[in-house]
């Protein structure tokens, strides 16, 4: 049975339904005095762009693997769940597959510490900007701590993504 979470991981149309909720959900709160046509204009315009990164992300992925765009999303999900394939075929796919996001995770290594400090300065400027108008630090101050917060988040995510990947290669080694 293809429940909703997998239709969502799995789907194109899934994501981009969702991209698209965001996107009208987030124009309404955000931009409530104008009209709900502009709301959907922008989403939609919005959910066009990042389903264009997301299908050449895929396509990219594809062409390095050998797999179909379609199965890089069940691929994804077994290393998720640890799952060594039976088929040699479709190990070797996945081998490729782990392969590929560790060279990945291998290359933005070099620039993650400068991402970060550019976040950090990020903050500076706004507690600066903040001090110097005359306004309030409360903004400034809750930007800061989203920003710590999604820093971390970043680091974690690359954290357990390594540990998956290494460990789903370890598993497929073992396995032949």
């Amino acid at each position: 049975m293809h429940t909703v979470k997998h239709w969502f991981n799995d789907s194109l149309l899934g994501q981009g339904l969702l991209v698209l909720a965001l996107g009208v959900g987030l124009n309404a709160l955000l931009r409530h005095d104008e009209h709900p046509a502009v709301w959907l204009v922008q989403a939609l315009f919005y959910t066009v762009v990042v389903m264009v990164a997301v299908a050449l992300q895929r396509r990219r992925t594809s062409r390095a693997t050998g797999a179909s765009p379609g199965a890089i999303a069940g691929l994804d999900r077994k290393i998720r769940h640890r799952e060594v394939p039976n088929d040699p075929e479709e190990r070797a796919v996945m081998r490729r597959l782990v392969d590929e996001h560790l060279g990945k995770i291998e290359r933005g290594r070099r620039w993650l510490p400068f991402w970060m400090a550019f976040m950090g300065v990020i903050v500076v400027a706004m507690f600066v900007l903040a001090a110097t108008s005359g306004g309030s630090l409360l903004f400034p101050l809750a930007f800061a701590v989203f920003m710590a917060a999604f820093c971390a988040w970043i680091l974690w995510m690359r954290r357990r993504s390594l540990a998956l990947n290494r460990g789903m290669r370890k598993a497929l080694r073992e396995r032949g």
